[in-house]
């Protein structure tokens, strides 16, 4: 055997090379291409990580604001009479909670000395119970209304949110306070903050800056807990002191996470969302361990493969990164890319299209739950302003009426409570589905609340006559829609509705027609139900 023959070949000078290019490229991958998926996953990740706290941000900020509105209602409503008559005090609060069930913990009034004198539900040691060392209380005995620092309930004895609104006299002073109590877990409020996971380890985090707590958490240890003091956590600290956004950050335990911050504007407080490093970043991890298993193969598909078989191979891979860049660039609008061999390029290609195709639908998915309620499918109180803001727009421009109708189901609160959740969500369902027949296309239909709906009707005729009788048409039709028979869980039932009509010219604000057509629904209530009332048009303006 000729060994100088064989070191001298140029085989070997070119299995040599390869090999030496195979380790060149294939360490320079390793780093490079790490380096470019965690700053690509960083961006994906964090941009995700801001739509989930922003939605949950919403959300709690949506629930929280529901309730003190409630409350300041109940307050304005409470008959001052009623504080000497601890009973009939009781019987009241009993009455409106059956109306009002947004606080699971139910309501207390306290005297001007801050001792609750009435509660219902009744829970052991709360009446008689001195609340001036609540900060709530301290606060709407002074005329304002406010959510309370989060604390473990005295009688309740379980994470609580309260809000308390005062009660005033006939000459304007505070006689007594109405508090409502919600517990954190209690469903509809933070229960599925504190049950969903990000991921398999990441989370929520609900936290009060003002008292440095975490309101609510996916991981229950932490919950009423102190927040961490400042210089351990750096993006902590700088929430704490206004900012939004995301990062990456070093947690109080040590573990390096993604975190984004979205406040709550109602209360102050702001949504922490979270997802360790090591978990985001797992395709990173996965990509090194990829190169190193496979550097004797990738060594020998280049001792191989050289000159011309590479630049064949790495072609189509050439040609999709152009494409890409041009992508990114905005020259070419965001598609799949071209896959021209079932080969790794092509699996590349295939796989990257397929991520491109599943952030795409994700995008578009935040933005349907951002706009559209998740039960039925319509659209919800965000959507509905910004659709009610054309129609008010239109409706001025062509100088045309507009109407809002107000509708409350009558008779679906027995339903759920005699049937469950899951039955009261089919009714909801059934009547969204009639209703939406009812509606035109170019008109909206909404869901406000738990079983409160709301239709915009536009384009309607200038005479006031034939509007009027258009949209009291319209009411007709959903009462007899809803009241038709609905199959649920095996049984027939029925269900009513009652609707509050107000009619616009585009001068009125959506907020003020909806108050109008809501005060209007529930004269319809008074009535006897399943009815509809029109709003006197005089009056909008003093609503």
């Amino acid at each position: 055997m000729d060994f100088r023959r064989i070191t001298h070949s140029i085989v070997t000078r070119l299995i040599i090379f390869g090999i030496v290019v195979a380790l060149v490229t294939g360490i320079a991958r390793y780093f490079l291409l790490s380096d470019f998926l965690r700053e690509d996953l960083e961006k994906v990740v964090s941009s995700q990580q801001e739509a989930l706290a922003d939605y949950v941000a919403r959300d709690i900020d949506y629930k929280i604001v529901e309730r003190k509105r409630a409350l300041i209602q109940l307050a304005k409503m409470l008959p001052i009479g009623l504080l000497d008559q601890p009973q009939q005090l009781q019987n009241w609060l009993q009455e409106r909670h059956e109306f009002q069930p947004l606080f699971s913990q139910g309501f207390f009034v306290t005297d001007a000395q801050g001792v609750a004198i009435a509660d219902y539900p009744v829970l052991p040691q709360r009446t008689g119970t001195d609340y001036f060392d609540r900060d709530y209380v301290v606060a709407a005995f002074a005329g304002e209304v406010t959510v309370g620092r989060p604390v473990m309930g005295r009688a309740a004895n379980e994470p609580v949110v309260p809000i308390a609104a005062p009660v005033f006299d006939g000459a304007g002073k505070v006689r007594a306070v109405l508090a409502g109590i919600t517990a954190t877990a209690a469903p509809g409020f933070f229960d599925l903050l504190q049950q969903i996971y990000i991921g398999e380890t990441g989370g929520f985090l609900l936290i009060s800056p003002r008292d440095q707590i975490f309101v609510a958490a996916t991981n229950p240890q932490l919950i009423l807990k102190p927040t961490a003091h400042s210089g351990v956590n750096s993006l902590h600290d700088r929430a704490l002191a206004g900012w939004r956004g995301s990062g990456i950050t070093i947690n109080a335990q040590g573990v390096e996470e993604i975190a984004a911050i979205a406040s709550v504007p109602s209360t102050g407080w702001f949504v922490v969302a979270r997802l360790p490093t090591e978990e985001a970043f797992a395709t990173v991890k996965r990509t090194q361990n990829y190169i190193i298993r496979n550097a004797f193969i990738i060594i020998l598909f280049f001792m191989v493969i050289m000159g011309i078989g590479l630049t064949i191979i790495f072609r189509p891979l050439a040609r999709a990164a152009n494409h890409a860049e041009l992508m990114t660039q905005g020259a070419l609008p965001l598609s799949p890319l071209p896959i021209e061999r079932d080969d790794e390029v092509g699996h590349l290609v295939g796989a990257f299209n397929r991520l491109l195709d599943k952030l795409l639908t994700s995008q578009s998915e935040l933005a349907r739950v951002a706009s559209h309620d998740l039960l039925t499918g319509l659209p919800n109180r965000r959507l509905l302003s910004d659709r009610m803001a054309q129609s008010l727009a239109r409706s001025q421009r062509n100088k045309t009426p507009l109407a809002v109708l107000f509708l409350d189901l009558d008779g679906f609160k027995p339903i759920n409570d005699r049937l469950g959740h899951q039955a009261g969500d089919d009714a909801l369902a059934q009547v969204a589905q009639r209703l939406s027949a009812i509606v035109r296309e170019d008109d909206t239909l909404a869901r406000v609340g738990g079983d409160e709906f709301v239709v915009v009707i536009s384009d309607l005729s200038p005479k006031t006559e034939v509007a009027e009788a258009a949209v009291c048409a319209v009411a007709e039709k959903c009462i007899e829609a809803v009241h038709a028979p609905m199959t649920i869980m095996g049984e027939s039932l029925l269900l009513g509705i009652s609707i509050g009509i107000a009619m616009g010219n585009g001068e009125s604000s959506f907020d003020e027609l909806l108050s109008a057509a809501d005060t209007a629904m529930y004269k319809a209530k008074d009535a006897g139900r399943g009815r509809y009332v029109l709003a006197d048009a005089s009056r909008l303006n003093e609503v």
